[in-house]
């Protein structure tokens, strides 16, 4: 006898896991952040969107996520193991070192933002108590969409992610504390009483304690007993019963499961383990992730929005300025520039998924209003819909304000006069610093050159000889004297930009000495097109180290390792050479210079 099966126990998971397989690859050709297919799909499947339908048209029953309860549940989990891959990338030196932007930073940016949206809120709610909280639960950012978008950019060890991060932890370690305050002032639950807050602030304490001592003691033999087993299966296992053992104890305890997922990490990022359980981790938390991201869709009530629109975007737009401009100003004593301070501020105005769980407790404990309330759960979700579009706006406003921001005087000095034997240096990053000590140690003279206002001011105060400005314009070669410089060695690491300088400076002084970067072996064969006397491929050059360390490493005699990997560099200039030679070098300059 076949047993039946009752599809609606597998509906949830069939769905997400097609809305996955759609969404990500299709917003990834798109070049647009999948966070927002997965928030779009929560919207459009949820109780909210096509759930509504469902007593008229009980098929589409089928195509809904009926089960927000659960899923929301799921989601969590999310959060959870984003924060615990976070905390493995740092550790316990990195987090001291951000202690000042975390309590500092941190605790400033929620105090203030939180005064005063609970002053407006105030004039609404007429109580102190429901609009303290509510300026408290709009003052939080999110964690969930804000981490995952600065990775997805690559900004988060950039000044504006360190200090959104920094602000974003001590959010998570706040949330603990707010939470026992709600429950303190539950009206359903009048023995609270100080005692018993003061217990629960001790009780998560000691968690935390917990988690660390035994952390400690217990992970780095844990993972060398599960290692000895050389089982993927069984070290996949370990690693997920490790974040959610630390998470459910945070949990029990009444901190957020993210919050002890996140010390787990730490403890583990001082292991040998730290990059096996990151990489095991890292499709958990992607699916799980897209499981929150839906879940924050399907709590988006496009109806609620539509019988008051202009109200709810004028709210919304509200809260992000008014935190913006409180982070914006705050940001600045704290050693961010303008630029940095704008995107951070783009970054943490929105609201975030603490907010709604703490204004859903404290409708519960009946502090808010339930029609204020509900109307905030719609403003804050529309909020963190907009991060993907915020991070966007605030990054464009941080490259305009740092281009049109006042160049330092240290910067802005003129190069000095001409100094014959002179080598010019356009681009001062890493590789143009290694080139200048070069030079100075064989006690040739050189200038560099960066457009870069703060990478110069600050070289400058460390004596280098480095001046602002931008070598693919004739006209500042010639101020950096180029009619006496002995060459011209370009370390800039964008091709086109190369490309410009090389023109620049051809154009000049045809004769003069050209030595630059190159991405690969095509862009080399390019630049030698373009006319310069030696183009060094990045990709060639790594190989050749490589084979010099490995040769010398196995014992070959270092005189026959230098002469044979110079005998190969060489043959690789020739074979470029060559190659361009064997073009038409007429049609493909003629090509470069059309329309210019």
């Amino acid at each position: 006898m076949t047993a039946s099966i009752d599809l609606h126990a597998y509906q949830e998971p069939i769905l997400f896991l097609t809305t996955a397989g759609v969404v990500v690859p299709l917003f990834h050709r798109l070049k647009v952040s999948p966070v927002l297919g997965f928030l779009a799909v929560g919207a459009l499947l949820g109780p909210y969107g096509l759930g509504r339908l469902i007593p008229d048209y009980p098929w589409v029953d089928w195509l809904t996520f009926t089960n927000p309860e659960g899923t929301s549940r799921l989601a969590e989990f999310g959060v959870v193991f984003l924060l615990f891959t976070i905390g493995i990338e740092l550790s316990w030196q990195r987090l001291r070192t951000l202690r000042r932007q975390v309590f500092g930073f941190g605790t400033l940016q929620v105090l203030l933002c939180a005064l005063a949206l609970g002053l407006f809120a105030f004039k609404v709610v007429n109580s102190i108590a429901a609009a303290a909280i509510i300026g408290i639960a709009l003052a939080l950012s999110s964690t969930a969409i804000v981490i995952p978008v600065l990775a997805e950019q690559k900004r988060l060890s950039s000044t504006a992610g360190r200090t959104s991060f920094s602000a974003l932890l001590f959010q998570d370690l706040a949330v603990a504390p707010i939470l026992f305050t709600i429950a303190a002032l539950d009206t359903h639950q009048p023995d609270e009483t100080i005692l018993s807050f003061a217990t629960a602030l001790f009780q998560a304490a000691l968690a935390l304690a917990i988690i660390v001592g035994v952390g400690r003691v217990v992970l780095r033999p844990f993972f060398q007993m599960v290692s000895a087993t050389k089982s993927p299966e069984i070290f996949m296992a370990a690693c997920l019963l490790v974040v959610m053992v630390t998470s459910l104890m945070a949990a029990i305890s009444g901190l957020s499961m993210a919050l002890g997922a996140f010390i787990a990490g730490i403890l583990l990022s001082e292991t040998e383990y730290r990059r096996a359980v990151d990489t095991t981790i890292q499709p958990f938390k992607g699916l799980l992730l897209g499981v929150f991201f839906v879940s924050v869709g399907m709590s988006l009530d496009i109806f609620r929005f539509l019988e008051a629109p202009v109200t709810i975007l004028a709210v919304a737009t509200f809260l992000i300025a008014i935190k913006s401009v409180i982070i914006f100003w705050l940001s600045r004593p704290f050693g961010l520039t303008a630029s940095e301070a704008a995107e951070t501020g783009f970054l943490l105005g929105p609201g975030g998924e603490f907010a709604l769980v703490i204004l859903g407790g404290a409708m519960a404990a009946g502090l808010v209003p339930t029609e204020v309330g509900q109307n905030l759960l719609l403003v804050t979700t529309l909020t963190m819909v907009a991060i993907p579009f915020l991070a966007r706006i605030g990054r464009k406003l941080s490259r305009q304000l740092e281009k049109a921001r006042s160049i330092d005087p240290e910067a802005a000095v003129p190069p000095p006069p001409e100094e014959p034997g002179r080598v010019i240096v356009a681009g001062y990053g890493r590789v143009g610093q290694l080139v200048g000590d070069m030079l100075q140690r064989h006690k040739v003279p050189y200038l560099a050159i960066d457009a870069d206002p703060g990478l110069v001011a600050g070289e400058r105060k460390a004596g280098k000889p480095v001046f602002f400005g931008d070598g693919s314009y004739p006209a500042f070669l010639r101020a950096c004297g180029i009619e006496q410089a002995r060459a011209l060695v370009i370390t800039l690491d964008t091709p086109s930009a190369i490309e410009a300088v090389v023109a620049a400076a051809r154009q000049e002084r045809p004769d003069i000495t050209i030595v630059s970067r190159a991405r690969d072996a095509k862009h080399a064969a390019q630049l030698y097109d373009l006319g310069v006397d030696d183009a060094v491929p990045e990709t060639i050059e790594a190989s050749l180290q490589l084979s010099e360390a490995v040769l010398a490493d196995i014992g070959v005699p270092m005189g026959l390792v230098i002469a044979s990997i110079h005998e190969r560099r060489d043959e690789f200039r020739e074979v470029l050479r060559q190659n361009n030679k064997k073009s038409d070098r007429t049609e493909f300059r003629a090509r470069r210079t059309v329309g210019k």
